[in-house]
């Protein structure tokens, strides 16, 4: 049995607690100060708020504050934290780490010259003592939690720290695939979050147009065809290898069909603006959101450096343009045609 800490009380992180629990490890599930709720309902109910099980039997909970008291012992962390709080993590968490970090935070930081990072990379630069891994999907949480079948990838800079990640983990349900492209691995399920996004832009203009519920693939598949087409443009930008295309697919896949960016695609296709969007959503944080802006941001440095052509990235600079200058969503089709 290991003793695992998982910062972070969000809906991913404390999935995983799920697998690790079936294998028999203590689990010490810890809320940053935005999941007071939920260690709260741990304790009081043994379940997380948006759940329909039961967590684990012999969970052990925390708040923020007792921190240093669910590290104590522990041989592995697991970073459960959003996009939005890896400064905070940094800042907070890490210099308190000794032991291997497994982050499950999705997401790409964009550098002054237009250059895209993937985290563990920018945790290792400024704690390189420490060794950094992370895990890329197609998985979802709450199917995680259903003991749903899935293949996910473990990625990190040392075969034998996967090699350990995976016993800790895989289940007869929840098998690991391990991969030493760690950059590679982290865009690719990075980049499916802005392109799920565009691709549920079809679901709301299709119910528009056709004043029906029912499922409309052409264009859904058309676009799930343009956002795979960019996708491997972008990866091949950022030094990725090949594999990594197949893993953001699969991930892609089922970011299209769950969650809260299908909500905000179907929104912002049925007509609605970003902002009103946002409001029906309760103004949610949103990683689809904060990853197409980055990307788009780079493509246009890339473009002006002559690293790539705009042209290439219809889709993307679309789904940008209805998040930050408010357009409304009308996809442009003849552009996949002529990308």
């Amino acid at each position: 049995m290991s003793v695992i800490a998982i910062v972070g009380a969000g809906m991913m992180g404390s999935a995983l607690s799920f697998p690790l629990r079936e294998n028999g490890h203590e689990v010490r599930l810890v809320g940053t100060h935005l999941d007071r709720e939920i260690i709260s309902s741990g304790r009081k109910t043994g379940r997380h708020p948006k759940f329909d099980r039961d967590f684990p039997a012999g969970m052990k909970y925390f708040q923020i504050e007792e921190l240093d008291e669910a590290l104590a012992g522990a041989e592995l962390m697991v970073s459960g934290v959003s996009s939005f709080g890896v400064d905070w993590l940094a800042e907070t968490v890490l210099p308190r780490i000794r032991v291997p970090v497994l982050s499950v935070t999705k997401g790409l930081s964009l550098g002054e010259e237009g250059n895209l990072a993937d985290f563990p990379s920018g945790y290792a630069a400024r704690f390189p003592g420490l060794c950094f891994n992370a895990v890329g999907g197609p998985c979802t949480s709450y199917e995680l939690v259903a003991g749903d079948q899935t293949v996910v990838t473990f990625c990190g800079p040392d075969p034998e720290a996967l090699a350990w990640l995976k016993g800790l983990f895989a289940t007869p349900s929840y098998h690991i695939r391990l991969s030493a492209d760690v950059r590679g691995t982290e865009a690719a399920v990075a980049l499916k979050n802005g392109y799920a996004l565009g691709i549920a832009l079809s679901v709301g203009l299709c119910r528009r147009q056709f004043k029906n519920e029912t499922l409309h693939f052409n264009s859904q598949a058309a676009l799930f065809e343009q956002g795979l087409k960019e996708m491997a443009a972008l990866l091949r930008l950022m030094g990725a290898g090949e594999d990594c295309l197949f893993t953001g697919a699969g991930d892609l896949y089922v970011t299209v069909y769950g969650g809260r960016t299908r909500k905000l695609g179907i929104l912002l296709g049925e007509g609605d603006t970003f902002a009103q969007a946002m409001a029906k959503l309760d103004g949610v944080t949103l990683e689809s959101v904060a990853i197409t802006g980055r990307v788009a941001e780079a493509v246009r440095k890339w473009a002006e450096k002559g690293i790539c052509s705009l042209r290439d990235f219809p889709l993307l600079l679309h789904v940008d343009g209805i998040l930050s200058e408010g357009r409304k969503a009308d996809i442009p089709w003849e552009d996949f045609v002529r990308a």
